[in-house]
Formats: C-alpha cells, structure tokens, sequence
C-alpha cells in the first residue's frame, strides 16, 4: 500500500471551489486534480482486489440511482464546473456481505452487496448514495485531510486503502494495522468524518435525494433501519456505522425531515426487489447456499408479487451458478410470466429478468438463443449490459463454428465507441479485445488488451502489450497505421506516467524498485 501514493505529492492553492468552512481554518486546499489523480490510483488498486465486483446488471441498477443524484446535486448548485470537470463520479461494487457505503477522493463512491441486500427500496438505497456523494461535493476526505495537519499524499492514499480493507473486516486488528503500517494514525479519521461533516452530508443529501425525484422518507427510513439491526445485532456486520456514526442527534433531525415532507414520489418496487436478490446471490455464492435458494422456488404461492419475483429470480440465478441451466430457464421464464403480471408494468424490471434470461442461456452455451431475447428486447436492449451479452453471444457463434461475421464486427465497433466514452472500462476493453481478435482486428485487440490491463492497475502488463503491439506492427504488412500510431502515443504517455512516478517517489524520499529505461539523471533536481 505504501508503494501505492509514491507517484504524488501534496498540491497546495488556494481552495478552487467556494464550500462552507465547517469552522476550520480552509485557506488553503489540495487541488482538484491532485484529489481525482489520489482515487485514481487508489481504484487502480481496488479494480485489482478480489471482491471487486464488476456485475453489469447490478452496476447498471446502481448507475440508475446515482447518475440522477449527481444531475440533482448540479442543479442544486453543489457541483461547479471545475469541479464537475475534474471528478469521475463513478460508483463501484465490492462482493461483501457487510453494510457499508464509502467515498474516496476524486468522485468515486464504492458499495457493497450486504447495503443493496438490506434495503427495502430504491429510496433507502438512494438515501445512502445521496450522502456519500455529498461527502464528495463538498470535498470532505480533502478538508478532514486539511485539518489532519495536511498529511502526505503518501500517507493519505494507504490508508485510505488500509481502511477500506479494515472496513471489509470484521476484525479490529485488521484496522490498526492499516493505520500503524500507514504511518498516519493521526489521521485515523480520514474517513471517519467529523459530526459536523456528517450534519453536512445529511442536509444536502436530503435535499439532492428530493430533487432527484426519490421519496426523502427513504433517508429516515434507512437510519430506522440501521439503528435497529445494529442494537438487535452489533455482530460487526455493519461497518458503515464505525465511518459514519448514527447519533441521536441524525436520526432526529432525519425523522423531523420526513414528517414536514410531502409524500415524495415512490419509486417502482419490482426492480429494487430483483436487484436486491441479485445482491444476495453474488454476495455468497456458496453451493448450499445457491442450492437452498434453488429449492426455495418461487416462494409461497399467496406470498406478494414481489416477494414471489425476488424468490424466482433469485432461484434461476443460483440454478444458473449451479450450473443446472435447464432448471434456470424453467424458473427465469415463470419470473418473467410474472413480471409481465405486474400493474401497472414496469419496463425495467422486465428487462432485468429478461437480462437474466440471456445470461442463463449464454452460461447453458445457448447464443443463438441468448441473442433472440436481446431482439425482443428492442429500444431497452441498449446499455452496457446488453452490449456485453450481445457482444459475447456474437463471440460464441463465431467459436462454436457458426459464423456471424457481421455481428461479431458490428459488436466490435459499438464496443469501440463505447470504450471511447468510459475508458476506466475495464470489462468492455477485455471484451472488445475478444471480439477484435475473433473479428481479424489484431493491432485494435492487442491494445484493448494493454488498456484493460491498465484500468486494472497493471502498468508493466499494460507497457507490454503495447510493446508487442508495435511488434507485431513492425512485423506484418497490411496493419492499421492508425491503430499503430495510437500504439505508439499510448506505449509514450504510459512510459512517462512510470518516469513521473519513478521521480516523485525518489523526490519524496523512497526507494522506488527500478524501472527499465528510466535513470536517476532522468529526474529534476
């Protein structure tokens, strides 16, 4: 972890974006770029780690809530150009049963399946990201670091990682760990924000919650929630509540909020309620688990719609980890005889069952199928979760002998584009590094591979891809010379992304591990 921040150092200016003072004395601030390039290089690491979670429904689901709280939170006035500009605003999933939420510098907001599991509706949900992305409108990790003493960038980016790891424990020990190999207990803190910060994320993330159109008893709701499973069970399930302290005082005013609120306008229930099954599914995919849930069925038959949906979804998925794909089909098609029951209907719970369906079939090695559900899909058969199984169905054709030149090309270039708009993808570069290799376009697949490698942290892998890129495009006649010069340019930017933090490591006094082609008298005095 310690090798993680050597690449930066702490940028002090004057504080770019206007926020109140929470009574510190901010005159001065780290910058923004400084706080994106810190998560950057934290979620290089994380993208890394086991448990991180890249599930395209489920991130899509997550998405939809976010996305609209982040166009709230402008239109409130809580996120100015600058800092619109420099921030991903991208949430993230880790597979852990535990209840707990976080937000790192740079905008990213990480989630794990055990908070989707418990929450009754998309406006619990809801409430919970809408405080965290006010953690990250108002800069909270870089204002508590500020009062902090203005730690290194060093100190910060370890143990922000060592407390997310202490925060997927249930072990104690786990996190003193992290802070003493930090070396920065003094600011344990760092993502135990102060009373006064929390008052903060509660009021604006009460608002930006009403204004993105989800109920704000949601957030009331929630604390209830919480409150009540931690004093009927303190088993350290809930490490959301060692980072953000559920006082009398919140729930107070949480309560109060929801009293002189009007109604609010409810959110559909069916697709929270497969969402949350879904959460609970890949939270523990041990097979007597996923047998149980299997021999569950469809619940009891006077049993609610969404009681009995959540129940056949959550059983044809198991069926499908199980690998007892017959079994899936039969119980994702009565899943969605059911939702199609629903009044009033609601298209997106449909086409997350049907979602289902497709990956059932493509597990079973059914593509031909898979790709007739993604058809009747129509208009809502975009996003990134149908172009994946889409692109994968084509891939499977292509493999099984059954060719489907122009879907395999026309997947290639929609993935193309895609990337080109979210280039942290990693699940999209692997697969248009699939497609365009199956497809004939080598330079393209040798370097979706070098990306997708990057994301996930991996340099070196990245710089060696690209490395066999520009060989392999010295080597044969005919290469794209476009994709070529994107080679070169790419394999220069990364090699002095490695020279910079080469240097800054040494100009802060470590011992950086060498690195070919880079040289001590390469680095500014």
């Amino acid at each position: 972890m310690l090798a993680l921040a050597l690449a930066f150092a702490v940028q002090v200016v004057p504080a770019q974006v206007r926020l109140p003072s929470l009574g510190e004395s901010a005159v001065e601030d780290i910058t923004l770029g400084a706080e994106r390039r810190l998560g950057e290089q934290v979620m290089r690491q994380i993208r890394a780690d086991p448990s991180y979670l890249d599930d395209p429904v489920l991130l899509e689901y997550l998405n939809s809530i976010f996305q609209p709280l982040v166009a709230a939170s402008r239109a409130n006035g809580n996120i100015e150009a600058e800092l619109d500009r420099q921030f991903a605003w991208e949430p993230f999933l880790l597979r852990e049963r535990s209840v707990n939420a976080f937000a790192l510098p740079g905008g990213f907001v990480g989630v794990h399946l055990g908070l989707i599991a418990l929450t009754a509706s998309s406006d619990e949900f809801a409430s919970v990201l809408a405080h965290e992305l006010s953690h990250v409108t108002q800069r909270h990790i870089a204002r508590s670091s500020i009062a902090a003493q203005r730690n290194s960038m060093i100190s910060l980016a370890a143990l922000l990682l060592g407390l997310v790891a202490a925060a997927r424990s249930n072990n104690a020990d786990v996190a003193n760990a992290a802070i003493v190999g930090s070396q920065a207990a003094s600011i344990q803190g760092q993502l135990n924000f102060s009373r006064d910060m929390e008052r903060e994320a509660d009021r604006i993330g009460y608002s930006t919650l009403a204004s993105a159109g989800f109920a704000p008893q949601g957030m009331a709701q929630m604390f209830e929630k919480l409150d009540t499973a931690t004093r009927l069970n303190d088993s350290g399930g809930f490490p959301y509540l060692r980072s953000h302290p559920l006082t009398v005082e919140r729930l107070s005013e949480a309560r109060s909020r929801a009293m002189f609120s009007g109604d609010g306008k409810l959110a559909p229930p069916l697709r929270h309620a497969l969402m949350q099954q879904r959460s609970r599914v890949l939270m523990d995919t041990d097979p007597q688990v996923l047998q149980r849930l299997v021999d569950q069925g469809g619940g009891a038959a006077d049993a609610p719609l969404r009681e009995r949906l959540g129940a056949f979804y959550a059983a044809a998925l198991s069926a499908s980890l199980l690998r007892e794909y017959a079994k899936a089909e039969a119980l994702a098609s009565q899943a969605l005889a059911l939702v199609q029951q629903a009044s009033p209907r609601e298209p997106q719970a449909e086409r997350d069952v049907q979602l289902l369906l497709v990956q059932v079939r493509l597990a079973a090695g059914q593509p031909a199928a898979a790709l007739q559900v993604l058809d009747t899909i129509g208009v809502d058969a975009r996003g990134r979760a149908p172009l994946l199984m889409r692109a994968q169905a084509a891939l499977d054709l292509q493999r099984g002998g059954k060719a489907a030149p122009e879907a395999l090309r026309a997947s290639t270039e929609s993935l193309q584009t895609w990337v080109a708009e979210h280039p942290r993808d990693a699940g999209a570069w692997t697969q248009l590094a699939a497609t365009a290799d199956a497809a004939g376009f080598k330079l393209r697949a040798v370097r979706a591979e070098a990306e997708a490698r990057y994301v996930s942290g991996d340099v070196n892998g990245a710089i060696d891809r690209l490395r066999a890129g520009q060989a392999a495009a010295r080597g044969a006649a005919g290469q794209d010379f476009i994709e070529a010069s994107v080679i070169d340019a790419r394999l220069r930017e990364l090699r002095a992304q490695q020279r910079r933090a080469f240097c800054d490591a040494r100009a802060d006094g470590g011992n950086p591990a060498p690195i070919e082609g880079v040289e001590v008298r390469d680095c500014p005095r």
